[in-house]
């Protein structure tokens, strides 16, 4: 591995949340928050620095870009390179927003807890308090890949007062082609375990869980984001008949409503107004995103919307390398503030 002679330095900062105490899962309100801190980074310095808050995929949090693998770069020593390459010195922030339901979509929800509260309301004010940054619009973004570019996506599009720049790599969109395949499957695993609840009573008793628990974990996951009902079995509605798997139509247009693809006409200012609106998808995605990010780059030409799309050859896994494209965009579109 290429040691360089400035290195970033990883504060495991940790941060006590309001937005999430009383939360519905219990989940913890305490919270590990790493914070990347650039080369010399010295916090008497009338410097200021951008600040990139990086969101994980489902299943995950913001430590995971962080563990170290085989053939793959942490994100730690990504930047490290892309600093000597040239990049500007940027903070990276990387929240943590799991939830016992695996996570969060980075939403507010009566069945996990207000994450988009904790991260907006509570986490960015407290980074800006407790580090040289540029406390405005301008000089914050939002990345993430998957679940996190789903995040990155709409967090850009719903607070524009709040952050000026956003990359979404492979984000959920197009949620009748990402989501629906897993209906059937989530539908036998709920009905062989006799019911949801007595199905999640299951999962949470397994040491390990398996294949078949994921497909059906992830379907609760998403449902407990885009269809709350605190009156229902584990405080969400699922958007099929757990009998014939037919779509609950009043329960779907509420998933719909959440898709970015349809969010669009609704967040068309503040997307136009972004520093860099950047998005990227595997041209063989195995969730079909690059069909729901084909659409959305559409839609953004139609609403003649300035953004920057690329496609590549690979499918959704293992791309962390495409944040080598990415991070540089952010960091030259933010420092253009300092």
């Amino acid at each position: 591995m290429t040691q360089y002679p400035d290195e970033t330095t990883i504060v495991w900062d940790r941060f006590t949340s309001d937005a999430l105490a009383d939360n519905p899962l219990g989940d913890p309100a305490i919270r590990r928050l790493p914070v990347l801190l650039p080369p010399n980074y010295d916090p008497q310095s009338p410097r200021r620095y951008p600040v990139l808050y990086g969101l994980s995929g489902y299943l995950s949090r913001g430590a995971s870009l962080l563990n170290d693998a085989p053939w793959q770069l942490t994100l730690s020593e990504r930047l490290d390179r892309l600093y000597a390459d040239g990049m500007p010195h940027v903070i990276v922030v990387l929240p943590d927003c799991f939830t016992t339901f695996g996570g969060s979509q980075y939403r507010n929800s009566s069945a996990t807890g207000r994450y988009e509260d904790y991260l907006v309301q509570e986490l960015v004010p407290y980074i800006d308090s407790h580090y040289v940054t540029i406390a405005a619009p301008e000089g914050r973004g939002v990345f993430g890949k998957s679940s996190g570019g789903y995040g990155a996506l709409v967090l850009g599009m719903r607070h524009p007062d709040v952050f000026g720049a956003l990359a979404c790599h492979s984000g959920d969109m197009a949620f009748e082609l990402c989501y629906t395949p897993d209906f059937p499957k989530a539908a036998n695993g709920i009905n062989r375990a006799g019911g949801l609840k007595t199905w999640w009573q299951v999962f949470q008793d397994k040491t390990k869980k398996d294949g078949s628990d994921i497909g059906v974990i992830s379907v609760v996951g998403m449902a407990a984001c885009y269809s709350p009902d605190p009156t229902a079995p584990l405080g969400l509605q699922l958007p099929f008949d757990l009998e014939t798997c037919e779509l609950r139509e009043d329960i779907w247009v509420q998933w719909h409503a959440l898709d970015p693809i349809t969010m669009v006409e609704q967040h068309t200012e503040a997307l136009r107004n972004l520093r860099l609106l950047y998005l990227d998808c595997g041209n063989r995605d195995e969730y079909h995103l690059h069909f729901g990010a084909r659409r959305f780059i559409r839609r953004l030409q139609e609403l003649d919307i300035t953004h920057e799309y690329q496609e590549f050859n690979d499918g959704h896994r293992s791309t962390y390398y495409r944040y080598d494209v990415s991070l540089p965009k952010l960091a030259a579109a933010l420092s253009r503030a300092e």
